[in-house]
């Protein structure tokens, strides 16, 4: 393919998108295939010669398209979703087209000064001090990583990155159950290790942080010869929703002199509607936050928010400057690499920047407020519905509920029941474990879902409720 045919083939897939979102509540929301379908369907080997894009492209719609799960469905009530509004599809558009590495200021200035600008307009539309700055990572998952390095260094006087942990006391970090699985992960890659990841008991309806219980484990780890490091709070849980009580646990970070990180990766989107700050009062406190814009405002996958008390913590952590990696002749220009682990990075303010000039501040608001008010109408509804019982209360608009019926195992009858609803293809739910039982999640937050959409899951979960009676 050359580039002379390329605006034919854009337009092509570009009307096949248009109409993808405009039809995609007509197919099942999860893949129906089986495993190995696809997999079968692929040749074993590679093409020596070239193919038409004719036939590349009927392939895709024949083999791949198949196999997909549609995350952009209306119905999507699983997980949390990661949305593609249409300007920043076309946004991402561009950033591929121009595939600009943008590790330095010098490789692409646009996307450095865009990065700090876009990221200033959601600090000011979350309510935040203007103490704090922002940076895009490639995922909640990464800025996590960056903040545990940080409070590692931080709690090793900056030496761990030189000489290695062997060369210090075991370092702790403290969380509840309830934080999302990245946090291990990134306990894990820092070197700290899962047994030093100190799981604090939750309390309350939120599942909050016994605050007492983390303030006296931070003392007997600090008495027991341990070096306590920092916390990680969450703010919206992915199981269902828990929230710690942020200003108790910032207390606790700074009178113990604590590193504090807060997980909001999907709750902190409705931080642009100031009547759920109230949620997270005392964040201002924290040295560092995380969301997903994907996860529920419409920003495109990949890119979540880093907002950082002190960027020069977090670069005294990362950033290294070989010479062929130096701007010269300039001050006080910013290279986000040196924010982040890896060094390259693409243009996502870009999709940021698309989003908010497309939607403002208060278009992203009302559709938060939408998907919160009647997801709670649906919860509601389902409380008032014999034969169910709802096992956690709407955060913002995720809940849980279970399906009860005497003499017979309840997580394996609701178990059938989340795998029969999902196999129906209506809509998509998943289940987690809340104090050990099964549970079923529901959460709505897909950009274009309406009313009618979320009133349909009442329909089909009691509908196939009742079939499996």
């Amino acid at each position: 393919m050359k580039w002379d045919e390329f605006a034919g083939w854009g337009h092509k897939v570009s009307d096949w998108a248009q109409e993808y979102h405009q039809t995609i509540g007509e197919r099942p929301v999860r893949a129906q295939t089986q495993p190995g379908d696809i997999l079968n369907a692929l040749p074993v080997n590679p093409p020596d010669a070239p193919e038409a894009m004719e036939d590349i492209f009927q392939d895709f719609e024949d083999i791949v398209m198949p196999g997909m799960t549609h995350w952009q469905h209306p119905r999507f009530f699983a997980y949390f979703p990661t949305n593609a509004t249409p300007p920043s599809v076309l946004a991402e558009y561009l950033v591929a087209t121009l595939t600009a590495q943008c590790m330095l200021w010098q490789t692409s200035p646009a996307a450095t000064e865009m990065e700090t600008r876009v990221l200033d307009w959601l600090r000011q539309g979350m309510g935040l001090p203007d103490a704090f700055s922002g940076v895009i990572q490639d995922s909640a998952s990464g800025a996590t990583l960056a903040a545990v390095l940080t409070m590692r260094e931080r709690a090793l006087n900056w030496q761990g990155n030189t000489k290695g942990l062997s060369a210090h006391s075991a370092v702790r970090v403290y969380a509840s159950n309830e934080v999302h699985t990245s946090i291990d992960r990134a306990i894990w890659i820092a070197g700290i290790g899962e047994d030093n990841l100190v799981r604090i008991p939750i309390q309350g309806p939120n599942r909050a942080m016994d605050t007492e219980a983390l303030r006296q484990a931070i003392q007997a780890d600090r008495a027991a010869g341990l070096q306590p490091a920092g916390i990680i709070a969450c703010v919206g849980g992915t199981g269902v929703g828990a929230t710690d009580d942020i200003a108790a646990v910032a207390q606790v970070a700074q009178d113990e002199g604590l590193y504090l990180h807060v997980d909001a990766a999907w709750a902190g989107n409705a931080m642009v509607c100031p009547e759920f700050r109230p949620m997270w009062a005392g964040v201002e406190q924290a040295d560092s936050i995380v969301f997903n814009p994907y996860k529920w405002i419409g920003g495109q996958f990949d890119g979540s928010v880093h907002f950082v008390r002190s960027p020069e913590d977090l670069t005294r952590t990362l950033a290294i400057s070989p010479e062929y990696l130096k701007t010269h002749g300039q001050d006080g220009i910013i290279n986000y690499s040196e924010w982040s682990v890896p060094l390259g990075r693409r243009f996502r303010a870009l999709k940021l920047w698309f989003l908010i000039r497309a939607y403002g501040l208060d278009g992203l608001r009302e559709r938060i407020r939408n998907h919160v008010a009647w997801s709670r109408k649906l919860h509601d509804k389902l409380a008032a519905t014999q034969g169910f019982e709802i096992v956690t209360s709407p955060m913002w608009s995720l809940w849980s509920f279970r399906l009860i019926r005497k003499d017979v195992d309840l997580d394996a009858l609701n178990l059938r029941l989340v795998n029969a609803i999902n196999n129906d293809g209506r809509i998509y739910l998943t289940q987690t474990r809340v104090d050990g039982k099964l549970a079923i999640r529901f959460q709505c937050g897909q950009f274009d879902t309406t009313e009618q959409d979320v009133m349909m899951a009442h329909d089909v979960i009691t509908e196939i409720a009742e079939r499996l009676s």
